[in-house]
């Protein structure tokens, strides 16, 4: 008698069947919602755009957790070119349906379709987008589209001292699995990376949330959310970041923290 079995090894999945990679089917989908659109990026015609709405933020904080600052457009594009030369990852942009304007960066990546486990990153979103129900909303397609593709694992990782982004990941749904200490070497700074991840039997639950909060009635005349969508994911996610508390962080309150999804 064999002794792989359940009790030995875990959940049997005798009727498992790899994910959908969006690499094979000539992925040209458009992720459409009420206050974004979200499409697969063409540098030609998108990184112009991108360069002009990023440099909105004189600050420069956006860069903080990613690649850049960038002297012009033009050093823009080539960086993208090199970013999505190996295929590894699939890069879209984030339009404000109002606007026009491209407002965000955001990909795919670490897709492993045999596994059933795909990553939300390299996410760098705009001042004009940063804390809006599009920004909220274009995490929400991103995440759609995984799940019906049979994904079985979605994943969110971000520097550890990236506090915004911990927090971030709570809100949307994400569950808190624990910090990978020393995990890369990143622009010469050692990066500790938290690790966060929604799975397929969470998804329901968290998408009725999504739903529930972006709903019209859940928002005044004046755009003013009448709930929170963290009082309705708090519930749902497995396991709470222990240095995120409901108003206060208690890591190294003096690092720069950047994230727009809030």
């Amino acid at each position: 008698m064999s002794r792989k079995n359940e009790d030995l090894l875990g959940r049997a999945l005798p009727d498992w069947k790899a994910a959908i990679s969006p690499f094979d089917t000539d992925f040209g989908k458009v992720f459409k919602g009420r206050h974004v659109t979200v499409t697969p990026l063409d540098i030609d015609a998108h990184a112009d755009g991108l360069f002009a709405s990023f440099s909105k933020d004189t600050t420069e904080a956006i860069w903080d957790y990613i690649d850049g600052p960038f002297d012009d457009s033009r050093a823009y594009a080539d960086w993208l070119r090199k970013k999505t030369a190996p295929r590894s990852a699939l890069f879209f942009v984030v339009q404000d349906k109002h606007s026009k304007k491209y407002e965000g960066l955001v990909s795919y990546l670490r897709i492993v379709p045999a596994e059933g486990t795909i990553e939300v990153g390299n996410i760098c979103l705009s001042p004009a987008l940063q804390g809006t129900i599009g920004a909220t909303e274009a995490m929400y397609l991103m995440m759609s589209w995984a799940f019906s593709a049979g994904y079985r694992r979605y994943e969110w990782k971000c520097n550890a001292l990236n506090l915004k982004s911990r927090r971030a990941a709570q809100r949307l749904g994400f569950s808190y699995e624990g910090v990978f200490r020393q995990h890369r070497v990143q622009n010469g700074f050692n990066r500790d990376t938290a690790w966060f991840a929604i799975i397929d039997t969470e998804w329901p639950a968290v998408q009725r949330a999504f739903k529930t909060w972006l709903a019209d009635e859940n928002f005044d005349s004046d755009g003013q959310q009448r709930s929170s969508l963290s009082a309705a994911t708090a519930p749902l996610v497995f396991a709470k970041d222990p240095v995120v508390v409901v108003e206060g962080l208690t890591l190294n309150p003096f690092a720069r923290s950047t994230c727009g999804i809030q």
